[in-house]
C-alpha cells in the first residue's frame, strides 16, 4: 500500500475514532449536569424538610433529616466526581487524536508549537539547514513527550551528526515494539494528563538529592526535641491537674532556644522537600502505570523498564513515603498550624529526620527512574511517527564490513521528505556506491534539487535517531554529516554572504580531512553562490576536484552546468538532474532524479512569464 493510502486510511481511523468519542462524551455530559442539578435539589430540600420538621415536630427528627440529606448528597459527589473522570480522560483522549490527525496530515496550526530547547553549537547549523528544530520543524512534529527532559533528549537524538550505532540500534528495536502498541503510549500520555497539564520536570526531583543535607546533626537534634516536647506536655498537664507550678514555662523556653538554633539546618531540608510535592504526585503516577503495565511480547521495551518492574518496594511505593512526607511537611505553610503541631510534637525535626532518611533509601535509584522516564518519553515520540508512518522503513546502518563487500555505501528507495505532505511528496530512489564519489545534481530553478539535499539529510538525521525513515528502503553505513545548505550572512560579525559561505566550506574540507574513522557525508547547495560567475566556476571546480576520492561522499546541487562536465575526466564524479516543462504556458515539475546533466534550464523563461524583459 503507498504511503497515499496509508496516510488517507489512517485518517479516517482518526476521524472516526474522534466523532465516536463525542458522540460517547455528549451523554456523559448531558448526565453530568442532571446530577449537578439533583445535588442543588437535595441541599435545597434538606435544608427546607428540616426547618419544617424542626418547626412543626422536633428537633432531632431535624437533624435526622439533615443526615439524611448529607449522605446522599455526599453519595451523589462521588458520583458526580467519577462521571467528570470519565469526561475528562475522554475529552483528553480525544484531543489526542485530533493531536495525531494534525501531525498525520501536517496540519500545522493544529500541532502545538515548539518548545525551548538548548542545543550545542556545532548542531545548530545542522538543525537549521534541514529543517530539525523550530517551527514547522522535524522535532515540532515529532514531539509529544510530555517532559522537558524528553523534548530535549528528542531534539539532541534528531541533530546529532555523528551517530552512536549501538545506541540507534538498541533504540531503533524499542521504537519498533512502541510502533504497534498504541495503548501503551496513549495510557502513558493519558496518565500524566490525568495529574497536571505541565510538563514534567525531573531536575525537582534530582535538585532534592543535590541538596546538602546536615545528616548527622538530624540523627542527635531529633531525640533531644523530643525531650523537650515530652517535658514540655507532662509539666503542662502537671500544673493544670495537680496545680503544680508552671515549670513548663523554663522548659518550653529550652525547646524554643534548642528550636531557633536548630532552624537554619532544618529549613535547608524542609524547603527542599516542599518543592518536590507537585513532581512527585507526577512522577509516582507514571512510575505507577509503568509498573502495572504489560510488556509481553516487546522484550527491549521491558529491558529499557526492568527498573519499575518485580521491584521490592516498588518505587512508586518508595515515592508514596516521600510524597507523604512532603504533605506533613506542607502543613506547615499555615503559621498557627505550625505552632501547634510543634508543639504537641517535635514535627519539623521528626519530618526533617525522615526525609532525610528516605532520600539516603533513594539516592541511588531515583536518577536511574527519571533517567528512563525521560528516554521513554523520547522513544513514545519515535513510536508515534512510525505508527503514523507505517509505510516508512526502519534503516539499516552498519559498517560495511557487516553487509556484502561491494554493497553500496547508500542505498534508498522511494526516498521521501516528511514535512511534505504524503499527497504532494514525490520519492526517488538514490544509491552512492563508494566512498570519494560526488554527485553533482544540476537542474533549473524550483526544480526540487534544495528539497532532495534536505531529503537525504533529514532521513539520515531519523534513522541516527532510530525513527523509521521515509523511504520502501534505506541501507548506509554510518556517516558524519555536514551540510552547507542555508547560509546567512551575519551582520553582526561583520560577515558578507561569500564569506560565511567560505567558512562553511573551509569546515567542511577540514572535517573531510581529519584523521576520523567514520567517513563524512555532506550536502552542498548552490557552491559559491556569492561571487560573480568566472570566479564561481574557478572555485567550484578546484573544490570538488578536491572532495574527489576523499574520505566522505555526499551531494553538490548547482546551476553551474559547466561542471557537469567533471566526470567526463574523474569517474568519481556522477550527474544527476531534475528537469522541468511548461505548459500551457505555466512552469511544470515532476521532481524526479534522473541521471545526467539537466538538459534545460529555465531562468529565462521564468521572467518571461512574468512579464520581464529578457532581450
Amino acid at each position: 500500500m503507498s504511503s497515499i493510502k496509508y496516510q488517507v486510511s489512517s485518517a479516517r481511523t482518526l476521524d472516526f475514532q474522534i466523532e465516536r468519542l463525542a458522540k460517547r462524551l455528549l451523554p456523559l455530559e448531558q448526565r453530568s449536569n442532571q446530577i449537578a442539578l439533583l445535588r442543588l435539589t437535595i441541599v435545597l430540600i434538606g435544608i427546607v424538610a428540616a426547618i419544617l420538621t424542626a418547626i412543626f415536630f422536633n428537633g432531632t427528627l431535624a437533624w435526622f433529616i439533615v443526615a439524611l440529606s448529607f449522605l446522599v448528597f455526599s453519595l451523589l459527589v462521588l458520583v458526580h466526581r467519577r462521571q467528570d473522570n470519565w469526561i475528562e480522560t475522554l475529552t483528553r483522549l480525544r484531543a489526542q487524536k485530533q493531536d495525531q490527525r494534525a501531525r498525520l496530515l501536517l496540519d500545522w496550526e493544529n500541532i502545538p508549537a515548539p518548545r525551548p530547547i538548548e542545543l550545542l553549537a556545532e548542531r545548530k547549523s545542522l538543525a537549521r539547514d534541514l529543517d530539525l528544530t523550530g517551527y514547522n520543524s522535524l522535532h515540532q512534529l515529532l514531539d509529544t513527550t510530555v517532559s522537558r527532559h524528553g523534548t530535549q533528549l528528542l531534539a539532541e537524538w534528531l541533530t546529532q551528526s555523528r551517530p552512536d550505532v549501538n545506541a540507534l540500534h538498541a533504540r531503533q528495536n524499542i521504537v519498533r515494539e512502541l510502533k504497534t502498541r498504541a495503548r501503551f503510549r496513549e495510557r502513558f500520555w493519558l496518565t500524566y494528563r490525568r495529574v497536571l497539564q505541565r510538563e514534567l520536570e525531573g531536575d525537582n526531583l534530582l535538585d532534592w538529592l543535590r541538596t546538602e543535607f546536615p545528616s548527622a546533626r538530624l540523627r542527635w537534634t531529633l531525640p533531644i526535641a523530643a525531650i523537650l516536647v515530652f517535658i514540655n506536655l507532662v509539666l503542662f498537664a502537671l500544673a493544670q491537674v495537680w496545680n503544680v507550678p508552671a515549670y513548663y514555662i523554663f522548659s518550653f523556653l529550652a525547646y524554643v532556644a534548642f528550636y531557633f538554633w536548630n532552624k537554619d539546618h532544618r529549613e535547608a531540608v524542609l524547603n527542599a522537600v516542599v518543592r518536590l510535592n507537585t513532581e512527585l504526585e507526577k512522577f509516582r503516577a507514571l512510575a505507577q502505570y509503568l509498573e502495572r503495565a504489560s510488556y509481553h511480547d516487546a522484550p527491549h521495551l521491558a529491558e529499557l523498564v526492568s527498573l519499575f518492574q518485580n521491584k521490592t518496594p516498588a518505587p512508586s511505593e518508595q515515592l508514596r513515603v516521600v510524597q507523604w512526607i512532603t504533605a506533613a511537611v506542607g502543613l506547615r505553610s499555615n503559621p498557627l498550624f505550625a505552632v501547634f503541631l510543634n508543639l504537641i510534637l517535635p514535627w519539623d525535626f521528626l519530618f526533617a529526620f525522615l526525609a532525610d532518611r528516605q532520600r539516603a533509601r533513594v539516592a541511588q535509584t531515583l536518577p536511574e527512574w527519571v533517567r528512563v522516564v525521560h528516554e521513554l518519553d523520547a522513544l513514545i515520540a519515535l513510536g508515534n511517527f512510525a505508527a503514523l508512518h507505517p509505510a516508512a522503513a526502519f534503516p539499516e546502518i552498519r559498517a560495511r564490513e557487516f553487509s556484502a563487500p561491494a554493497s553500496p555505501i547508500l542505498r534508498a528507495e522511494k526516498l521521501g521528505h516528511p514535512l511534505i505532505p504524503a499527497r504532494a511528496r514525490i520519492t526517488n530512489d538514490f544509491e552512492i556506491q563508494n566512498l570519494g564519489q560526488v554527485e553533482i545534481l544540476t537542474g533549473s530553478n524550483m526544480s526540487g534539487k534544495s528539497t532532495f539535499l534536505k531529503t537525504i539529510g533529514i532521513n539520515f538525521c531519523l534513522a541516527y535517531a532510530g525513527a523509521p525513515v521515509i523511504a520502501a528502503n534505506f541501507v548506509a553505513q554510518p556517516f558524519r554529516l555536514r551540510t552547507c545548505i542555508r547560509i546567512t550572512d551575519s551582520i553582526a560579525d561583520g560577515f558578507s554572504y561569500f564569506y560565511a559561505e567560505v567558512k562553511c566550506l573551509k569546515e567542511l574540507l577540514r572535517e573531510l580531512g581529519a584523521p576520523e574513522e567514520l567517513p563524512l557525508f555532506y550536502l552542498i547547495d548552490e557552491i559559491f553562490r556569492g561571487t560573480n560567475n568566472r570566479e564561481r566556476l574557478i572555485g567550484s571546480r578546484a573544490y570538488i576536484y578536491t572532495l574527489l576520492g576523499a574520505n566522505g561522499a555526499g551531494l553538490i546541487a548547482t546551476h553551474d552546468l559547466e561542471l557537469a562536465h567533471i566526470p567526463e575526466k574523474n569517474p568519481l564524479a556522477r550527474n544527476f538532474h531534475f528537469r522541468d516543462d511548461v505548459s500551457e504556458g505555466r512552469l511544470v515539475f515532476d521532481y524526479t532524479l534522473r541521471a545526467g546533466p539537466s538538459p534545460t534550464t529555465n531562468a529565462l523563461r521564468i521572467m518571461e512569464l512574468e512579464g520581464l524583459p529578457i532581450t
